[in-house]
């Protein structure tokens, strides 16, 4: 048999395989217009996901030169809402609070991308009700179908299932591939990052 190491590497191999650089050039496109007309991005994530999108945020900030926020990097906040009004509102409010507009984007880094029959998420369900009510663009990288944010979202990157075993781990190892592929796309970096910076041109 081979081994656990080699099946997972092989699984990560099908995933590259599958997926579609048309639609993250669609969503290069995308939040280029959202930088061009000043607006903001905010990511949203939960768990694994969260850390995902404080990465992306200084990422997207400094490479990428976009105002850009993850609710999840102010835990008083964070806590303050979901002790005094519940985990489900918490992300909604914290973009009404941030006076989102139709020229922001809100992405979502999602295993599931939400659910409210199942009860999984309503957070980032609700954040993408109010999304859509103001006319923010949303873009999300997200797994299994894809779930809410999937059915919504102007643009959305589904990682492929390849094992249902391995779900979670291969759709936030993606998220992680993914935001650095736009990050570094000619179309949105804007700035050298520091190790690329030293090498020498031939």
């Amino acid at each position: 048999m081979a081994t656990y190491s080699a099946q997972h590497l092989s699984e990560t191999g099908q995933i590259v395989n599958q997926l579609e650089a048309a639609t993250l050039e669609k969503m290069a496109e995308l939040l280029l217009q959202v930088r061009e007309r000043g607006g903001r991005l905010f990511f949203l994530g939960v768990g694994g996901s969260a850390a995902n999108a404080s990465h992306a945020v200084n990422d997207f900030r400094k490479i990428a030169g976009f105002e850009c926020y993850a609710p999840t990097d102010n835990v008083s906040e964070l806590t303050a809402r979901t002790n005094d009004e519940g985990w489900s509102s918490v992300f909604v409010e914290w973009l009404r609070g941030s006076r989102l507009r139709r020229q922001d984007a809100v992405f979502v880094f999602s295993v599931g991308g939400g659910n409210l029959e199942k009860n999984i998420s309503p957070n980032l369900v609700s954040a993408l009700q109010y999304a859509k009510e103001v006319g923010s663009a949303i873009l999300g990288v997200v797994g299994r179908d894809g779930g809410y944010t999937a059915k919504v979202a102007d643009m959305c990157c589904v990682v492929p299932t390849v094992n249902p075993a391995n779900v979670t781990p291969h759709s936030e190892a993606f998220q992680g591939v993914l935001w650095h592929l736009l990050v570094s796309h000619p179309k949105l970096k804007i700035e050298q990052t520091k190790w690329e910076s030293t090498v020498q041109k031939a």
